[in-house]
């Protein structure tokens, strides 16, 4: 009797591990555990690059960038920043961005979502006919940690079709991860597709337009942490951005910086 009592559970744990191996490859999940790591940097005195060290090893190893590092010195001869802009719908403030680009003839790069798109496919066509780089912010903003590879990849497609259909605008081959996470497989898999994970050195609180920061306490917080090889991440949805960024713009040509592409960033 206790024999074919322990046969039946033996079976019964057979039987429920394959199930359990049948729903995890069904569901696309991996059954190992996500190493999800919210990308931040270190803040510096005196003009000086942040530090990353605790996350920046994974970010190289897998072509990932978030400073120029040849530009390290405040005072070096040539002084360099760049413009990125997370944009995910358009509330009158990107057109206000776009014009002030445009005026001061700066170029800047736009990781955007797939309502972009899909609602205004005249302002992605804007971006790219006045000189910016469109690029990857996947399609929905979804934490893409811990998911299948395949998942990522068709977020990433989704959106390259929606620009190239709607819009008739090839997307950049960088991409940046929906709220700053990632994991390894990400970056392995983003850069299997030919992407350039592209993070930042630079951004604060300016993303929700129901609290929107004071405009001189948010242009001053911008400039007192600029530092050469910058690379600034702006919400173009914010109405402080919009208000701030022609004297911010202003103010880094007075010290004598000048504006650069992702393809400098990145040597591409």
């Amino acid at each position: 009797m206790n024999h074919n009592i322990s046969k039946r559970r033996s079976v019964f744990s057979a039987l429920l591990c394959t199930l359990l191996a049948l729903c995890l490859f069904c569901s696309g999940v991996s059954a190992e555990a996500s190493d999800a790591i919210g990308w931040y940097c270190t803040r510096a005195k005196d003009h000086r690059q942040p530090r990353a060290d605790a996350v920046l090893s994974s970010v190289e190893k897998h072509g990932g960038y978030y400073i120029d590092h040849t530009h390290a010195e405040p005072d070096a001869d040539d002084k360099v920043v760049y413009l990125t802009f997370d944009a995910g719908y358009e509330n009158g403030n990107v057109k206000k961005i776009l014009d002030t680009l445009k005026q001061e003839n700066v170029p800047g790069a736009f990781f955007i979502l797939g309502h972009l798109p899909e609602a205004h496919p005249e302002l992605v066509r804007r971006m790219a006919d006045e000189g910016h780089l469109v690029c990857n912010h996947t399609y929905t903003h979804k934490d893409m940690t811990g998911k299948s590879v395949g998942l990522l990849e068709g977020e990433l497609f989704r959106l390259e079709t929606a620009c190239k259909e709607l819009c008739g605008v090839e997307v950049a081959k960088y991409f940046r991860p929906p709220e700053g996470k990632f994991d390894t497989a990400m970056l392995e898999e983003a850069q299997r597709l030919g992407y350039k994970t592209v993070f930042w050195s630079f951004a604060y609180a300016d993303w929700d337009n129901q609290k929107q920061p004071d405009i001189e306490a948010a242009k001053k917080k911008v400039l007192d942490n600029i530092h050469n090889g910058a690379v600034i991440l702006l919400h173009p949805t914010s109405a402080t951005n919009a208000a701030i960024l022609p004297d911010i713009i202003a103010s880094l040509k007075a010290q004598g910086y000048r504006f650069g592409t992702l393809h400098e960033l990145t040597k591409g």
